[in-house]
C-alpha cells in the first residue's frame, strides 16, 4: 500500500464495511408492493448515510456519487435518489487564492482584467467557486475559479479507486457483474472533462448553437480571452432557479411555450445532434427576468453514438405504440447479457411495464419509463449501456422541470408531436456515412465477380467446404482429456490401496508401526498422490470457472 494514499484506502475500507451490504450491491430487484420504488429491506436512512459519507470524503467521491445516481440499473431507487441530492457546497477558499489563480492563469493583474470583482463568491463547491465580476468593457460576467490543488487530490483518489477496482473485478463476482473498471473509466473521463474548463467553454458554445432557434431558451456564452483550463468567465444571467419560483410567480409567466421548447430542444439535441447535457436538474435551469429559461452548468456533457440514438428512437416508438415485445427486443440489442439473463422473463416484465405506461395515457413520463426500463434490465442481468441510463435520467430531470413549470404538460404527447422529427433522425444519413456506404458498395461490386468465380471453381472441382462452428472443439477435447486423466489416476490409486491392503496379510521382518513396511509405503504413496489430485482438481476447476465467467461477461 502506498503510504501517501493510506488514509484514502482506510476511508474506502470503512465505506465498504458500512455500506457494502446485500441491499446496496444486489438490491436492484423491483418491489411490486412499493409504488414509490423504495425497497422494503433497505434500512431506514442507509441511502442518506451513504450520501453523507461521500460528501465527507471529498470532491472525487461527491462526483462519483452523482455519477452513480444516473446508473439506475446498478443501485436501488432509494440510493439513486439520495445520491442525486448530493450537495456539492463547501466552505469557500480565501480570495487571495482566487486572485492568485486568476492572475496566474490569465497572465495579468486582476485589476487589469476586470473593472470589478466581488470578493464574496456567489457559490462555492468542492471543485470550484463562482464570483460575480465586470469586464473592462462593462460586460457583467461570472468567473468560475478552480480550487487550488484539487487536481492533485482527484489524481490521488483516482489512483486508489483504479487499484481497488481492478482487484475487485478480478477477484469478486460483484465486480464482474457490475463492470467496476468500465464504470470507473467512464467516471474518469467525466471528471477529467469537468476539471478542464476549456471543454466546458466549448460546451457552452455548442449548446448556444443548438438552442439558437429556440427564442425562449438561453445559454450563457464564455469569454475566451478571460478563460483557461482553470478559470472560466461567462455571461452573468439574472434569474431564479425553477424550483424557487412559486405558484404566484408562475401566474405571471406563459409557461407552456417554455416547457414545449425545452422538451423539444432536448429531444433534438439527444436524438438528432447526439449531444447530451447530463445534468439538467431543476437547480441548473433559471427563469430569467425577461421570462426565458437559462440552462447552466455544462461540465457533464457526453455524446450519444448514432447507433444508440437510432435504438432509443425505436424504443420510444415501441413505448408509444404499447409494443412491449419490440421494446424488450430493442433493449436486448442495446444491452450486454450477464450470467443468469432470462430473455423470456425479461420480455414478459418489459411488456407488463410498457402496458402499464400506455394505460396512463398522457400522464406517462418518458424519463420515468426509460429509468424503470434501465432498472428492470439491471434486475434481469442485462447491463444497459451507460448512455441509455443517462438519457433516461436526463429526461427524468426534464420531467421534474416541466412538471413544476406547467403541471398540465404531457411529455408523452410532446414525444408524439415530435414523432416526425424523430423518424427523420432515425432514417437520415450523414454525408460522411453516405460516402462510406458508397465506398463499401463499390468495393463489394468490384470484388463480387472474382469471389463468385472462386466459389464456382471450388464447387466444380469438389473442393467447396462449409465450416460451421457450433462448439469449441479444442476446449471440449481438453476437458475430455482432463476427465480421462483424472479417472485413470483414480483407478491407479484405488489399485494401489487394494494392493497395499492385501500385502498387509503377508508376513515380513521389515515393519513400520507393527505393519509390513512395503504395505505402509504404498499406503503413504496413495495418500500423497490422492492429496495432490484433490488440490489439482480444486485449483483447475476454480480457474476454469473464472475463465468461463470472464468469457460470459466480456
Amino acid at each position: 500500500m502506498d503510504i501517501a494514499h493510506g488514509s484514502r484506502y482506510v476511508d474506502l475500507l470503512r465505506l465498504a464495511l458500512r455500506h457494502g451490504r446485500r441491499d446496496l450491491l444486489q438490491g436492484v430487484d423491483v418491489d411490486d408492493f412499493d409504488p414509490d420504488g423504495d425497497l422494503g429491506d433497505i434500512e431506514g436512512d442507509a441511502p442518506e448515510r451513504l450520501a453523507d459519507d461521500l460528501e465527507r470524503m471529498g470532491p472525487t467521491y461527491i462526483k462519483f456519487g452523482q455519477l452513480l445516481s444516473t446508473r439506475v440499473d446498478l443501485l436501488p431507487a432509494a440510493y439513486t435518489e439520495a445520491l442525486a441530492r448530493l450537495q456539492d457546497h463547501v466552505a469557500p477558499f480565501p480570495f487571495e487564492q482566487v486572485s492568485a489563480t486568476v492572475e496566474a492563469e490569465l497572465g495579468a493583474p486582476l485589476r487589469n482584467l476586470f473593472s470589478q470583482f466581488d470578493e464574496e463568491p456567489l457559490a462555492a463547491a468542492s471543485l470550484a467557486q463562482v464570483h460575480r465580476a465586470r469586464t473592462r468593457n462593462g460586460r457583467d460576467v461570472v468567473v468560475k475559479v478552480q480550487r487550488p490543488d484539487v487536481r492533485e487530490t482527484v489524481r490521488g483518489d483516482m489512483e486508489v479507486l483504479g487499484s481497488l477496482a481492478d482487484k475487485v473485478e478480478r477477484h469478486t463476482e460483484v465486480g464482474r457483474r457490475y463492470g467496476i473498471t468500465d464504470l470507473l473509466a467512464q467516471f474518469r473521463r467525466t471528471l477529467a472533462g469537468e476539471l478542464d474548463y476549456r471543454r466546458e467553454a466549448h460546451n457552452l458554445v455548442r449548446f448556444g448553437e443548438l438552442t439558437a432557434d429556440y427564442e425562449h431558451l438561453l445559454v450563457p456564452q464564455p469569454i475566451p480571452e478571460l478563460s483557461s483550463s482553470r478559470v472560466l468567465t461567462m455571461d452573468y444571467i439574472a434569474g431564479r432557479p425553477v424550483t424557487s419560483v412559486g405558484p404566484l410567480g408562475l401566474i405571471d409567466l406563459d409557461t407552456r411555450p417554455l416547457v414545449e421548447e425545452l422538451f423539444s430542444a432536448y429531444l433534438k439535441m439527444i436524438l438528432v445532434d447526439g449531444t447530451l447535457h447530463a445534468d439538467p436538474h431543476p437547480g441548473n435551469v433559471l427563469v430569467t427576468d425577461d421570462g426565458r429559461l437559462a440552462l447552466l452548468d455544462f461540465g457533464m456533457v457526453t455524446s450519444v453514438p448514432r447507433r444508440m440514438r437510432d435504438r432509443i428512437v425505436k424504443l420510444l416508438l415501441a413505448i408509444s405504440d404499447g409494443d412491449g415485445e419490440e421494446a424488450a427486443l430493442v433493449l436486448a440489442e442495446m444491452g450486454h447479457p450477464l450470467a443468469g439473463y432470462d430473455a423470456g422473463r425479461f420480455r414478459d416484465d418489459v411488456s407488463h411495464l410498457v402496458s402499464n405506461a400506455v394505460a396512463m395515457g398522457s400522464d406517462v413520463e418518458a424519463g420515468t419509463v426509460l429509468v424503470e426500463l434501465s432498472r428492470l434490465s439491471g434486475a434481469h442481468g442485462l447491463r444497459p449501456p451507460a448512455e441509455m441510463s443517462m438519457v433516461g435520467k436526463t429526461l427524468l430531470n426534464l420531467d421534474q422541470v416541466t412538471a413544476h413549470l406547467d403541471p398540465g404538460f404531457a411529455p408523452a404527447e410532446a414525444i408524439r408531436d415530435n414523432l416526425e422529427q424523430l423518424l427523420r433522425s432515425g432514417l437520415s444519413v450523414s454525408l460522411s456515412g453516405a460516402i462510406a456506404s458508397a465506398i463499401e458498395a463499390k468495393e463489394f461490386a468490384a470484388q463480387l465477380p472474382r469471389r463468385a468465380n472462386r466459389v464456382m471453381d471450388a464447387l466444380s472441382e469438389g473442393e467447396l467446404a462449409v465450416r460451421v462452428k457450433t462448439i469449441d472443439e479444442v476446449r471440449l477435447l481438453s476437458l475430455l482429456q482432463r476427465l480421462t486423466n483424472r479417472l485413470t489416476m483414480g483407478i491407479v490409486l484405488a489399485a494401489i490401496v487394494v494392493g497395499a491392503a492385501l500385502m498387509m496379510q503377508v508376513p515380513t521382518t521389515a515393519q513400520i508401526l507393527g505393519y509390513p513396511a512395503i504395505a505402509m509405503v504404498f499406503f503413504l504413496l496413495a495418500a500423497i498422490a490422492g492429496a495432490v489430485l484433490l488440490v489439482t482438481i480444486v485449483v483447475t476447476d476454480r480457474r476454469s470457472a473464472q475463465a468461463a465467467q470472464r468469457d460470459r461477461d466480456g
